[in-house]
């Protein structure tokens, strides 16, 4: 079955997903490295490149490969998803949030080929390549992301970004929806 013919059966149907229904979609898609060899870029020196495959109303597919750059802290907004490795190895930070303070970091955990995490609602991360092989990754949320929020800890502050921008700290002014300073 052709890969876009896969996002149309799995996920097309999905109304209102639980997380174990994301799961077993992604894990159902079958979808190994090579069926999306064709959509991997440069990550240009951000710490990673970025590609949406399927999106509606109810889910997001978006496939990333990695640089050696660190993403920012950040969240997934009002969204929940799962996140697959398809290859490498991936270092995957939880931050404890408490309501106007800046994230602290609470644990990290290395995740390799074959595995899979959940990110919750307004749960903040942060990810990077933690091997040598070329880290790529799946991410399935549902709803599609808005409202993102990623966070600068040098700086104590955070940015809702746009939907375009990934999780760094945006470069173009357009991509700051809105700032926050924290004390």
């Amino acid at each position: 079955m052709a890969l876009q013919d896969r996002f149309s059966k799995y996920l097309g149907a999905l109304k209102t997903p639980s997380a174990k229904e994301l799961k077993k979609a992604l894990e159902s898609m079958d979808i190994r490295l090579e069926d999306l060899l064709p959509y991997l870029q440069s990550a240009d020196g951000k710490p990673y490149y970025r590609k949406l495959l399927y999106q509606n109303n109810e889910v997001e597919l978006l496939v990333m490969n990695w640089s050696d750059i660190e993403c920012a802290p950040h969240d997934h907004g009002s969204s929940i998803g799962w996140i697959q490795v398809l290859n490498g190895d991936s270092e995957n930070t939880i931050f404890k949030v408490k309501k106007n303070q800046l994230p602290a970091e609470l644990f990290a955990e290395v995740k390799s080929k074959g595995s899979f995490f959940f990110a919750r609602k307004r749960g903040v991360h942060k990810m990077k390549s933690a091997g040598k092989e070329n880290l790529v990754t799946l991410h399935l949320y549902s709803p599609p992301i808005t409202g993102m929020k990623v966070y600068d800890l040098e700086k104590c502050a955070a940015c809702v970004v746009s939907d375009d921008c990934g999780a760094w700290w945006p470069e173009e002014t357009r991509q700051k929806v809105r700032e926050i300073q924290f004390k």
